[in-house]
Formats: C-alpha cells, structure tokens, sequence
C-alpha cells in the first residue's frame, strides 16, 4: 500500500463528521477502547496534557507543547482539523507524523478499524495514540475534537487537565444550554487529576459546572486568571506579531507571540496557568522556557489559520473562526484595520448561520462560495440568508473563484478577508 492510498482510504470508508456532519459521531468510548486494546493500550504509556473548550483549543494546545519543546521534552501534539494535509494532526517536536507510519497502521489494522466500525476520528485518534507511545515521547499535548465526555480522546488519564472556554457551538449535538456544553466539556475531568479552567464565564452557573465536577472527582480546579496575567503592550491588527506582558508567580515579563489579537491573551493566560501546573508536578519548565515557546509557537507547533497573513498587496487575511464567539473577536481586529474589506466567506450547512451573518458589517463586500466538502452550504441558500441579513454580495461556483473574484475588485489598500469556515481557509491556504 502507498500512501495516497492510505490516505483514501481514510476518507473514503469511514465516516468523517468534517465531511458529513453528525451522522459520522460515534458517541462513547466503546470503539476507541477496541481499538486501543489491539494495539495493546498506548494510552497508558503516556504523560498526557487534555484540551477542551469551545474556543481556543487548538492554539492553547500549540502554545503549551511549544513551551514542553523548549523545556527539552520530547513533545507530541495531537490537534484537528487538518488545513491541508492529514499529517498535521499528528506531530512530535513539530515534525508531522511521516507517511510511512500512516501506511502501517491502515495496512496493520484498517480490516479491524472497519470490524469494529469505529470513526474517521477514532482510527485517527487510535493512530496518534499508538505513534506517540512508540515514539517514546515526553509528554503528549491531546486536543479534544467535539465536547469532552463522549469525544474518543477521553480514553486517556492525563496528567491535567485544560479547559479553554465555553460558548455556543455545536448545540445540536453538545446541548441547547451554556450549562450543558460545559457539562460535556467537563467530562474530561478526571478523579484526582489537576484541572485549569482556562476563563470564568459571565454566567456563574457555567463555572458551577466545573466547581461541582472537580469536586466530585476530587481533582484540584485552578481558574487560569488566578496564576497569571496578562494584557496587550503593542498590537494592531496590522501586526501579526503583538508583544504581552505577561505576570507569572514571582516575575513579570514581555513576551512576543504571533498569535494575535485580544482573545489570544485568555489562551495565553490558559497556557501559561498549564505550564505553572506542569512545573508543580515536577516537569521542568522553567519560566525561560514559557517566554521562548510563546514566541516560537508557530514554528514549533505548525498552526495556521489564526489571524493568518497571506498577502500584503492587497492584505489578505484568512482565520478558521467559525462561530460567533470566534467572528466576533475577527470582526473586532477587522474594525481596527479601518479599511475596506472584501469578505470571501462560506459555511458549513449544519451552523446557524443567520446568527453569524448578523454580526457581519453591511457596508463590505461579498463573495459567497461553498466549501468542497458535502456539509458546505449550498451558495443560492448562503447568499439569500446574507441578503435576508443585508449584506450585498453574489455566489460564486468555488472557493478559488470567490477568492479571484475579490482579488480582482480588491484595491492594493483594501483588505481581503477569508474565513466563515476552516474548510475556507484550507482551501485557499
């Protein structure tokens, strides 16, 4: 077997929620357990860290194994989705999985990932798990993919705990409540294992959650807020790379990250209130170490698409926020460009759209497309909510020629704005 094929097989015989939505969730850790097992529980080899929330996973997950790498570890990084190849998923010091290793596990148990009819997202997850063990490493930083207490990377203990946040996102399949995501998310608490909680929530019923969770289980709960501090000395959404200041147990410090923007302060705050953990449990992470990992976490960790520059002349920006939380912060930076914006956008069909096209502005530009994938949002139906919303724009037949498109009209001190969806930014990444 070669890779390309591996690969398809990937995509082709097993379900895949990115490609198809809900009916690809095999809620519970029942097929994940069958197929740890036969590859003899890798999960148990691993000095684990495990990232929830509805926001900010993803780059508190590539900030905290930047900061492991700098400690000397050996770290792994498990995160999803993929913006253009599969290996991003998977990576030790930053080095994506290699393909030989994709190959040998799809040949070795792709006829038991389908006996046991288990997910895209639980063979992958499986995957990483058993790379990781071989691999000897450190220290695996693991992303959840949805939720927390039914998501397949619930099978591992970790030594913590994170959550980042909570707000409204996937309600269909995680809860119709603020209460009940963060129930789901919480499910990732394990009996005597630290927890940080990454910010407290205006609603104080939502951190009730978590106090009653953690208290339960008897797993010590720290609020991120309360180890550290952090605020914003120089940044403008013209910059892509913002200096914080940034206060930890006995020092105060600058530190450069090119993860920008006001929202990236809480996921700092959360990464570093991790690190603070980790070094009370006797990892050796010093606070060199946090300074040096926030400033390399791109070049360590491989992550895109978070306020992303992608052309100067014009400005082409591209981020994978994709509800409102997320839009909201984007917007924000936006607004602080005070410059025309072509907006090249497109959803999946499963999002409550007309919510999210409410907070765009109605004095912009848009260029409607669907992402290539079967849960994109047709474009006839994406631009009549945009019009029903007052937003002026027409469809366009891809993500390419949307982009083309707004290129065209673009003025070299216009911006250009790519994003609604992470399958968006992919493709035009």
């Amino acid at each position: 077997m070669k890779y390309r094929e591996a690969l398809s097989w990937l995509y082709s015989r097993l379900p895949m929620f990115s490609r198809i939505g809900k009916a690809a969730l095999r809620p519970g850790l029942e097929h994940i357990s069958r197929l740890c097992e036969l590859l003899g529980n890798p999960q148990h080899a691993l000095v684990a860290v495990h990232v929830a929330g509805t926001n900010g996973k993803g780059s508190v997950s590539a900030m905290l194994a930047s900061i492991c790498r700098e400690a000397g570890m050996r770290t792994a990084l498990y995160t999803s989705p993929h913006l253009t190849d599969f290996r991003e998923r998977i990576r030790i010091n930053g080095k994506k999985i290699p393909r030989r290793e994709v190959v040998r596990f799809v040949s070795q148990y792709g006829e038991a990932v389908e006996r046991i009819q288990a997910s895209f997202f639980e063979a992958t997850t499986a995957m990483a798990l058993d790379y990781f063990a071989r691999s000897k490493a450190d220290i695996a930083i693991i992303e959840t993919g949805l939720g927390g207490r039914l998501d397949s990377t619930n099978i591992i203990l970790p030594v913590l705990s994170v959550i980042t946040n909570i707000s409204w996102d996937h309600k269909d399949v995680l809860g119709d409540t603020l209460e009940k995501i963060a129930y789901e998310k919480a499910g990732i608490i394990k009996p005597g294992v630290p927890v940080v909680v990454g910010e407290r929530h205006e609603q104080s019923s939502v951190d009730a959650v978590f106090v009653q969770t953690a208290a339960t289980a008897k797993s010590p709960l720290t609020f991120a807020d309360t180890v550290c501090k952090a605020e914003v000395i120089k940044g403008h959404a013209a910059d892509f790379c913002w200096t914080y200041r940034l206060s930890l147990p006995g020092k105060t410090m600058q530190v450069r990250c090119p993860l920008c923007g006001p929202h990236q302060v809480r996921n700092l705050i959360t990464a570093c209130a991790a690190a603070v953990v980790l070094q009370r449990l006797g990892l050796p992470i010093r606070q060199r170490h946090i300074k040096d990992g926030l400033q390399k976490v791109v070049h360590h960790s491989g992550i895109r698409g978070r306020w992303q520059l992608l052309s100067k002349k014009p400005m082409i920006i591209a981020d994978v926020a994709h509800n409102e939380a997320g839009l909201r912060y984007v917007l924000h930076l936006l607004d602080q460009l005070q410059r025309p914006v072509h907006f090249v956008l497109g959803f999946v069909a499963d999002k409550e759209v007309d919510k999210l096209l409410a907070l765009f502005p109605r004095d912009a530009r848009y260029y409607f497309c669907r992402p290539d994938v079967p849960r994109g949002m047709h474009t006839d139906l994406l631009t009549e909510k945009a019009t029903a919303a007052g937003l002026q724009g027409r469809p366009y037949p891809s993500v390419r020629e949307a982009l083309k498109a707004a290129r065209k009209a673009c003025r070299t001190d216009e911006v250009i704005f790519v994003g609604g969806s992470t399958f968006v930014v992919a493709e035009v990444i």
